[in-house]
């Protein structure tokens, strides 16, 4: 009998390539890397499954049951655009920027059948968009587990489908975003990317002009996505790219503009606070975070130190006195990196995720993340007794 390969994952990295969606894109890297064999399909023509998500959605008001759907809509989907999986795998975990994104699970023959424990993982699940997503939920209703990365609907997503289902919020690569072992100096003042309030810009623009500060931030206009003027956003040729450049932008900031998740767009959040990838970047690159939190049980949770956050709201003119207030305590300053890092170590590098994963389906951890484990524990102890920190 042929032995199982451990891990099977399924892409959409090659079509959907916001930057967005890169920080997701770095956990199917890890999962990849952390097992002792594994494989990634990568859809490559989004098209075609989108054609059969809308005969499908149309189909479901014929047949509730979604197995006529189910039918016509495969046929819509060409063999060249299918996977054939001809091996048994210990594990499915495929990953999904969106619900909308889980159509393209028809493109695994039998993944059922061929996996002996299933679970996946959809990124972002708003309440206010499960009215019109609901039809595709029928597809996930043969996974053991669902991981979602936003907290507020996971009872009603569970309601749905009727499976066992777990809030995972984002994770970091911990490793790659830390500035250890070789400490870089801070010569970015304030980094402010992404959705950002044009009265707290407009300050930090005044204040880079008056007293040369370093403030970096985007300049790029976004276009063909839903509410652009409230986002700043982009694709990217290469996730991985993005991601060094990240990590490399914040290991060099002093201070991190970040607030809960589209803090600018309360018709998409419906009022629920959320955590986005921001907030693990910087703690994990060492940055004082300042901004906006979610005003979450669940923030207080993940984020549970001192000075995590500097408190201050969206839209703060006086961000100015409140980077010099900050600026006259360099004790202060050096604890809050220093515990940002270790905690971010500790709590959130993609290995901790992955675990509550494992866990979720009585997987012992693979041998690559023991190894993991003693890497994340050696960086925590070196920043832990480590020199001082440069500001």
């Amino acid at each position: 009998m042929q032995e199982k390969k451990q891990t099977l994952g399924l892409s959409l990295r090659q079509v959907r390539s916001l930057v967005g969606y890169s920080s997701l894109y770095e956990f199917e890297d890890f999962i990849q890397s952390h097992s002792s064999s594994s494989k990634l399909f990568q859809i490559a023509d989004y098209s075609t499954f989108e054609k059969g998500r809308r005969a499908y959605k149309a189909l479901q008001y014929v047949d509730k049951t979604g197995s006529t759907g189910n039918f016509v809509a495969r046929q819509i989907i060409p063999k060249s655009s299918r996977f054939e999986l001809k091996e048994e795998y210990e594990l499915f975990l495929p990953t999904f920027n969106s619900p909308f994104e889980l159509f393209t699970l028809q493109s695994i023959e039998k993944w059922r059948d061929r996996c002996q424990y299933a679970a996946c993982y959809i990124n972002e699940v708003w309440a206010t968009e499960l009215l019109s997503c609901q039809y595709l939920m029928e597809l996930i209703k043969k996974f053991d587990h669902i991981f979602i990365g936003l907290h507020h609907c996971i009872d009603e997503v569970a309601k749905i489908t009727g499976r066992p289902c777990t809030y995972l919020p984002i994770g970091i690569d911990a490793v790659k975003f830390s500035p250890y072992p070789a400490v870089p100096p801070r010569n970015i003042d304030v980094c402010n990317i992404g959705r950002r309030s044009d009265i707290t810009h407009g300050a930090l623009l005044e204040l880079e002009q008056c007293q040369g500060f370093f403030y970096y931030y985007d300049t790029i206009a976004s276009r063909s996505v839903v509410n652009a003027a409230k986002q700043s956003t982009f694709h990217v040729n290469s996730h991985r790219e993005h991601r060094l450049l990240l990590a490399n932008l914040l290991k060099r900031s002093r201070y991190f503009i970040t607030n809960r998740a589209f803090v600018n767009d309360p018709k998409r959040t419906g009022g629920n606070g959320e955590i986005p990838s921001r907030f693990f970047e910087g703690a994990a690159a060492g940055t004082v975070m300042i901004g906006e939190p979610p005003k979450t049980d669940v923030f207080k949770e993940y984020f549970n130190w001192s000075d995590a956050i500097i408190e201050v709201p969206f839209d703060e003119p006086q961000i100015a006195d409140i980077i010099a207030d900050l600026d006259a305590s360099p004790a202060r300053i050096e604890t809050i990196r220093r515990n940002n890092m270790v905690h971010a170590i500790q709590q959130h590098d993609w290995l901790h995720r992955l675990r509550v994963v494992y866990a979720s389906l009585g997987l012992a951890p693979t041998e690559q993340m023991l190894q993991r484990a003693e890497i994340l524990n050696a960086l925590a102890c070196q920043i832990e007794s480590g020199a001082e920190l440069i500001a």
